[in-house]
């Protein structure tokens, strides 16, 4: 799996995008952590609506910091 960069944030906000390529940015930087959670906010069973918080820290030695 690819390395997370730093920059990958907030391209983890660009809409709308396909389900497998969130999937597949999520998981590089799942990986790229030391830790992380997630916790469902919020879930409609009406609408199927959900909202997820994922939180965590990057591994510094596993991750591009540069901003470049």
């Amino acid at each position: 799996m690819a390395h997370f960069k730093i920059q990958d944030v907030h391209a983890l906000e660009n809409s709308p995008t396909s389900p497998g390529t969130l999937k597949n940015k999520l998981g590089e930087m799942i990986v790229s952590s030391m830790n992380c959670r997630a916790k469902v906010d919020a879930l409609n069973p009406e609408t199927g609506e959900y909202r997820v918080v994922l939180q965590g820290t990057l591994d510094k030695e596993d991750t591009r910091w540069d901003q470049s």
